[in-house]
């Protein structure tokens, strides 16, 4: 887990995961989904979505440079996935994190 939290914005093998962890590709997958209820990449991908919303609520950063700074290629992918976790696209997560949604 100490590799996902460092390096969460590179690409991560699930086997380099599982040398690390002293155990084959499938004993680690089961040990780590059943540890976690996600499988290594999920938990990776929910890493990177809640650093992006701490550089986006703690240090005013965009969406875009949020989503390459943690590791994304794809800003529309980012903000489907950031959607799915969220429930809001990041702009208006944003805005109505900090309490400055405009009122419909």
């Amino acid at each position: 887990m100490t590799i996902l939290r460092t390096d969460y914005a590179q690409p991560l093998p699930v086997e380099r995961l599982a040398a690390a962890a002293g155990m084959s590709l499938s004993s680690f997958h089961q040990h780590f989904k059943a540890v976690t209820s996600l499988s290594p990449l999920q938990f990776q991908k929910h890493l990177r979505l809640i650093e992006a919303r701490r550089l986006m609520l703690a240090e005013g950063a965009s969406a875009s440079s949020a989503a390459f700074a943690v590791g994304y290629e794809s800003v529309p992918q980012f903000t489907r996935e950031y959607r799915r976790m969220f429930g809001r696209p990041p702009v208006q997560d944003v805005r109505v994190a900090r309490g400055t949604a405009i009122a419909a």
